[in-house]
């Protein structure tokens, strides 16, 4: 699909030559469509499947990402989500939107073909996107993504805090552990890591990216927020991936201490090769990562605070129960 605008604003060499090395802001026209008006994300939510709908509430202290609670729409409709999303303390995240929604995922693929397009070298696949609706004061905890993510901004105003992977905040193991799905994308913060951040206010019209697992947190600041949030893959990117968990599960089944995370040459090619040979192996293949699930511990209710009801005990249970 055409657009009679090119999607990507003022791009230069420049900038595509940063992609996916750095952290930058870029511009972009999605916030122009009407896609994202009020009246076509509520049609958007009622269409979208409730299996593929995140609901969340959370704290207010940034280190404290224990208080991020999954949560379910009871019998709310679209309407009344959204009215909670923009009245309450409230994240919706409609996952997979490419998969269930074919003009958004016409936008989506128009977008890289665009990127693509614009950064000579780029070529991307295992492509996905997720909308984000959240309210003025939601905040999303210190964590990390193991593909190559986009926040393309909307509505709204927010902040967002990305840590160089330089730094040295996050180890190699913890990578590792969030890719074997061991571990929550949401990981252990200090307030004083903000020194080492690099910090932006983002407003409607612009893109934040930054290297592949580099360490982020968004605290919303204004106004009820539309996002987009994509994702992709690369070859080199699969390949870094591939590094990490070579590395943890060489290190359990044969002798050495495999710590190196180098992309380039043969050593990291074997690593990779080996790695899918074993996935083969019955006795020798790593566990498949099974992700990190939270319990469902409140209902969204427009009369609760922050509508936020909190469910009993033995409601959650229950819910436990029905889940397996």
């Amino acid at each position: 699909m055409t657009y009679a605008q090119p999607l990507l604003e003022n791009w230069t060499p420049e900038q595509a030559a940063r992609m996916e090395n750095a952290i930058f802001v870029a511009q972009h026209r999605l916030h122009e469509l009407p896609l994202f008006d009020n009246e076509q994300l509520i049609e958007l939510l009622d269409r979208h499947p409730r299996q593929d709908l995140g609901i969340n509430t959370m704290g207010t202290d940034p280190v404290r990402h224990d208080q991020w609670q999954e949560g379910r729409a009871g019998q709310l409709n679209a309407e009344q989500l959204f009215e909670a999303a923009n009245a309450g303390r409230i994240w919706l995240n409609l996952r997979r939107v490419m998969d269930h929604h074919a003009d958004y995922a016409r936008l989506v693929n128009a977008l890289y073909e665009e990127l693509e397009v614009g950064c000579p070298g780029l070529a991307t696949y295992n492509r996905s996107a997720n909308l984000l609706i959240s309210s003025p004061q939601a905040i999303v905890y210190y964590h990390v993504d193991c593909p190559v993510n986009m926040l393309w901004h909307l509505r709204g105003t927010k902040r967002v805090w990305a840590y160089p992977l330089e730094s040295g905040i996050v180890s190699d193991e913890t990578i590792e552990g969030v890719l074997c799905g061991e571990k929550s994308e949401e990981l252990e913060f200090q307030m004083e890591w903000d020194d080492l951040a690099v910090s932006y206010d983002l407003q409607p019209g612009e893109m934040v990216t930054w290297p592949q697992h580099t360490p982020h947190r968004v605290v919303n600041t204004g106004g009820l927020n539309v996002s987009l949030s994509t994702e992709h893959m690369t070859r080199r990117a699969a390949r870094r991936n591939n590094v990490y968990l070579a590395n943890r599960h060489f290190r359990h089944i044969l002798p050495g201490d495999f710590r190196s995370v180098a992309l380039n040459g043969w050593r990291p090619a074997l690593k990779e090769l080996m790695l899918r040979v074993l996935r083969r192996v019955p006795l020798l293949a790593p566990t498949p990562p099974q992700g990190y699930k939270y319990p469902v511990s409140f209902e969204v209710d427009l009369e609760a605070p922050n509508c936020v009801r909190p469910l009993t005990n033995t409601t959650q249970r229950q819910l436990a129960v029905n889940a397996y």
